[in-house]
């Protein structure tokens, strides 16, 4: 008795130097009808159950006629709150006090609620809805999967009044804005603990480990994500830093210490063992990182709580030492980081953690293990694989998410049922229904490399080049008579019969009957024929059919006409040539003429020349 009260004490000590601010996260509830209540109003998230971050749910609230507090199983009181096919959720409203609060949920999950708000009974600023202490209530903790809400006094009280009066209370429960997501990749921490004989909570960290190894390590190495873990110490008050107790607890004299594994001194391990491995696992990260493969951690965390368990009294340095083997980590390093556990200083990594505690911005302090911050902001919620990657995907823009997050992992399924409400061409099974973890969205698909476009809901047509090759692009198509007509066209848009056929290109397109219509082959001595897509147009014997006139012609003045012609053509070129030859010799002939008398002149005058040359010698001799 004297052990378990000095360990109280011990334990008040050790949290109560550490109290710090706590944030409550919330997330927004909208009232929609009736309209003396509508509005916004908020609503402090739980830590269970599993929030819809990034989505949004709709329903109707209901208060119970009995059972108000959600304490006892509602079908022995013969309350179901389960929705008729084509009917709205049913958010249970229930009243704070006389049970845990798991116990409220998990009774109102039982009932078939989709969700569960509980009104406080006292006028107060929101808190979070924690799980209960390992002793009781905690045994329905990992099957709760119905998001939680508390609301305030003051709101609660005006929706019993409202729903006793008999109006309908609609509602819609908002997450989207419960964690930020400023850019295209989340930076999340992990608050945990090497300590694995805690009971249920020590248990739901190791499967979570376990679980979310895969995907953790996936987002982690393609640069989705940014991951640190951390551990939380306290320190031992200063009066009591050489009593036997801080020294089993504590290592660098009393400034970082863990709660003793069993709760109790006398057995097992003490909180010292903790508060080394949690140095230890720290270090690896550390190590790893600075290898540029923090993901390890993941491997060496799995791998030590399966190889060195406290229960098989192997959680020693020396398993931790082969794990560490295993993955190929440097021991000098980690030994080295890890540091003087016996000096009387600080230890430089444990202090940094205890800094990290610490809240900043729009988070509180961590005083909770286990506790994920994604984007700054305390996660709440059920420590699940599904539940945690929606989480950590809303922390993602919208278009900038992994593949993981559209996984079915955490889709909604919504598509499953009527196609969500989205278009589906059923001939080739398009649909523009995709799941999310946000809930299901009509979004026009890409289909081969072909982009349909269109509002999502009512249609969707294939857009662009190789939009024929899917389903015609949604066009009339058929083959007859071993010729096939298409009304879709890759260079242009929508649906148009071909040249020969009406209608709308889409259902069906019609054979125009150009004869009966009189739009080809009506010239008097024409007999018309029409065939699918087109027509025959025939003449009287001795006569042809000229289409593109639509007349005929006679086949004997068509011979003579052309020979007539040829010879038209003939003559005039033989008078062109004879014309080119008589040019051409004359110009030949002047031109040689020309060249002829330039020579003699170089050797006799030419009469002209003697007579000029006559009359300058004339005037000489005068």
């Amino acid at each position: 008795m004297r052990g378990n009260l000095w360990f109280s004490i011990w334990a008040l000590l050790l949290w109560g130097s550490c109290l710090g601010r706590f944030v409550v996260e919330k997330n927004s509830l909208k009232v929609t009808s009736p309209e003396s209540l509508r509005g916004v109003y908020e609503c402090a998230i739980g830590n269970f159950g599993i929030p819809q971050y990034g989505g949004t749910m709709i329903g109707v609230v209901m208060y119970p006629i009995s059972n108000r507090n959600g304490c006892k199983r509602f079908d022995e009181v013969g309350i179901s709150f389960k929705s008729k096919a084509g009917g709205f959720p049913t958010f249970v409203l229930v009243d704070r006090g006389d049970c845990f609060f798991t116990t409220k949920a998990w009774n109102a999950q039982n009932a078939g609620a989709a969700a569960i708000l509980v009104a406080d009974n006292k006028i107060e600023p929101l808190i979070t809805m924690d799980t209960p202490e390992d002793n009781g209530g905690a045994e329905q903790l990992p099957n709760i999967t119905i998001p939680s809400a508390l609301i305030s006094k003051g709101f609660g009280d005006s929706l019993k009044k409202i729903l006793e009066d008999g109006n309908m209370v609609n509602v819609n429960l908002d997450w989207r804005e419960s964690l930020p997501h400023p850019d295209d990749r989340v930076e999340y921490e992990f608050w945990t603990n090497s300590n694995d004989e805690c009971g249920p909570k020590c248990d739901s960290q190791i499967d979570f480990v376990k679980n979310f190894k895969g995907i953790a390590q996936v987002l982690e190495q393609k640069g989705y994500t940014q991951f640190t873990p951390h551990y939380i110490t306290w320190y031992c008050p200063e009066a009591f830093a050489l009593s036997k107790q801080c020294k089993s607890q504590c290592i660098n004299n009393g400034r970082y210490c863990a709660p003793d594994p069993e709760q109790d001194f006398t057995k097992g391990y003490d909180g010292k063992d903790v508060v080394v491995q949690n140095l230890r696992q720290v270090c690896l990260f550390k190590v790893a990182n600075e290898s540029r493969k923090p993901w390890l951690w993941w491997d060496y965390v799995a791998d030590f709580s399966i190889r060195c368990p406290m229960k098989d009294k192997k959680y020693t340095p020396e398993c931790s030492e082969e794990v560490m083997r295993s993955l190929g980590v440097d021991l000098e390093k980690i030994n080295h980081c890890i540091g003087n556990i016996e000096a009387d200083s600080e230890n430089p990594v444990l202090k940094a953690e205890q800094d990290a505690q610490i809240g900043k911005g729009e988070r509180g302090d961590v005083t909770i293990l286990p506790t994920l911050v994604i984007n700054n902001r305390q996660y709440r919620g059920k420590l699940d694989k599904s539940a945690v990657l929606k989480a950590l995907c809303s922390g993602f823009e919208e278009t900038t998410e992994p593949t993981v997050c559209l996984s079915k992992d955490i889709e909604t399924n919504e598509c499953l049922e009527n196609n969500g409400g989205c278009w589906q061409d059923n001939a080739t099974n398009i649909s523009a229904c995709r799941d999310t973890f946000r809930g299901r969205i009509c979004q026009c698909p890409v289909v081969r490399g072909v982009k349909f476009v269109g509002d999502g809901y009512t249609h969707c047509e294939a857009s662009g080049s190789g939009r024929c090759e899917i389903n015609n692009g949604g066009c009339w198509k058929q083959t007859k008579h071993h010729r096939t007509y298409s009304a879709c066209d890759d260079d242009s848009k929508g649906c148009k019969c071909p040249l020969g056929f009406k209608g709308d290109g889409v259902n069906s397109c019609e054979d125009i009957d150009e004869c009966k219509e009189k739009t080809a082959c009506q010239c008097p001595d024409c007999k018309c024929k029409n065939t699918w897509g087109s027509y025959e147009c025939r003449c009287r014997s001795n006569q042809l059919y000229m289409r593109e006139h639509d007349a005929c012609i006679s086949k004997e003045g068509s011979s003579k006409v052309s020979w007539s012609f040829l010879w038209v053509m003939f003559i005039g070129l033989f008078a062109a040539g004879l014309g080119g030859y008589a040019v051409y010799k004359y110009r030949i002939r002047s031109y040689m003429d020309s060249e002829i008398r330039a020579i003699m002149a170089q050797y006799m005058p030419l009469d002209n020349e003697a007579e000029s040359a006559s009359q300058i010698q004339l005037h000489e001799d005068i």
